[in-house]
């Protein structure tokens, strides 16, 4: 089950709604805690056994974190914790992947696997250690009600696609939250957003972006290729800026504050702010829980530049067990590195358009890597995208821009603040969006095959 699909929208939420919003406070945790397993299990019931055990050793270690603390038991406690986490996320995500590596370099032909990969276990695994951390650090309060951990680290508004919601910035939530009619109807519209933006804008944009992929790359044109990654880079904001709109207007609804995750990467002037505004909280998580740790920038500048390379080595395995992953993570490193030295100085003294169309340009770049997981099939595309004796432009162009022109102008200004900016002056256009995205993302629902979301996959 997913958030962009009738049986979540006309059947579970609102079951899920009546149940919560009818129960006492002190029951509250427990229903969400119940329909967020139901959520889970419905598509993986066996997986479900993965996530709880995540729980479970987690309360644990914490209790032992909180019983022992200052001692060496309570530094073992955590290492546990961290130790058993990332074990079941190894196993889970990258077994596969180190056995297809050791064949490649001893010659072996081991099995591989073909282990399925539990849907939101990067995510789930860096919120449960979120929480031991945090407890260890004494950032957060020990949470002795299994019932409210199993609540926060189950909870289906954004256990499968994140925002990554870190322990501490809901602790108090947990015991004891506001609601009130407000709250519901912007956690609402804020949900409704987000669901237009996947199902009307991303899948749409996916549609080109696929069919323009799996052509021949020796056979598109330079406009072509160009056209269908930039369809991409649109698809994948919506996609994912939308499930977290999804996800922050249903935690609204239910009484939490989730952080922001996106803010407009695609007005950066430099790629320094460009992840100041995209993925807000796995930059966080990784800034908070290893780049800091290691020493930050307050180190030498050799070792500032191990600490950095570590972080985007990190976030790029982080997003799947493929060297295409390892290398997009390294390029937004080595780019992070040179703006510090040199570039942002330089940035800083020319026209912000410039500033943009660089943005732009290497985004768009990183999104090739991302997406193209075969290292060959990917340099192919960049030949198509860069090659000067290939064909400038072809029909194959005007088959997809032209029935898709307004798709995409209209993309384009809904990834700026300016849409954003009008709703908010009128409220009745806000409460017109409200109504027809609603309606319009239902009709795109039954007339199109299932879609999942693209972070899905990590």
């Amino acid at each position: 089950m997913v958030f962009s699909s009738i049986t979540f929208l006309f059947y579970f939420l609102p079951l899920a709604l009546f149940c919560y919003f009818l129960s006492p406070n002190k029951f509250k945790n427990f229903i969400l805690l119940g329909f967020s397993l139901i959520f889970y299990a419905w598509g993986e019931p066996i997986y479900i056994l993965v996530m709880l055990f995540s729980c479970i050793v987690d309360y644990i270690n914490a209790i032992l974190i909180d019983k022992y603390r200052g001692t060496l038991k309570s530094k073992l406690a955590l290492i546990c914790s961290i130790s058993i986490n990332l074990s079941v996320l190894a196993f889970f995500k990258y077994t596969d992947f180190a056995i297809s590596i050791f064949n490649d370099v001893f010659y072996t032909n081991f099995d591989l696997l073909n282990i399925a990969l539990p849907i939101g276990i990067s995510f789930y695994t860096f919120q449960t250690m979120s929480y031991t951390i945090d407890v260890y650090r004494n950032e957060a309060p020990i949470q002795k009600n299994i019932i409210s951990l199993g609540a926060f680290v189950t909870l289906f508004p954004q256990l499968v696609a994140g925002p990554i919601v870190r322990y501490s910035d809901i602790a108090s939530q947990l015991n004891q939250r506001v609601h009130s009619i407000d709250k519901v109807y912007d956690g609402i519209y804020r949900f409704i957003l987000g669901l237009s933006k996947k199902v009307i804008l991303a899948n749409n944009l996916g549609i080109i972006w696929t069919n323009i992929k799996f052509l021949p790359s020796n056979s598109i044109s330079t406009f072509t290729a160009w056209l269908g990654i930039i369809c991409f880079t649109l698809q994948i904001y919506f996609d994912f800026s939308g499930y977290s709109d999804m996800a922050i207007g249903l935690g609204k609804v239910f009484g939490f504050n989730f952080l922001e995750n996106f803010n407009y990467p695609y007005i950066s002037k430099s790629i320094t702010e460009f992840w100041r505004r995209w993925h807000i909280s796995l930059g966080i998580w990784f800034r908070d829980y290893v780049y800091i740790p290691l020493g930050g920038n307050r180190c030498s500048k050799s070792r500032w530049f191990f600490n950095i390379f570590v972080v985007w080595f990190l976030t790029g395995l982080w997003h799947g067990a493929s060297f295409n992953f390892i290398i997009w993570g390294l390029y937004f490193g080595l780019i992070l590195i040179l703006e510090k030295l040199f570039l942002l100085n330089l940035l800083n003294k020319i026209p912000k358009f410039v500033n943009h169309i660089y943005v732009m340009f290497l985004v768009i770049i990183s999104f090739v890597i991302f997406d193209i997981t075969n290292i060959m099939d990917m340099f192919n595309y960049f030949k198509s995208m860069f090659s000067f004796n290939n064909i400038l432009i072809d029909k194959t162009f005007y088959y997809y821009l032209v029935p898709n022109i307004f798709l995409l102008v209209f993309a384009i200004m809904a990834s700026t603040p300016f849409i954003k900016n009008q709703l908010n002056k009128f409220k009745l256009l806000r409460f017109i969006t409200l109504i027809s995205g609603l309606i319009l993302s239902t009709a795109f629902l039954i007339d199109s095959s299932f879609n999942p979301f693209l972070y899905f996959r990590f």
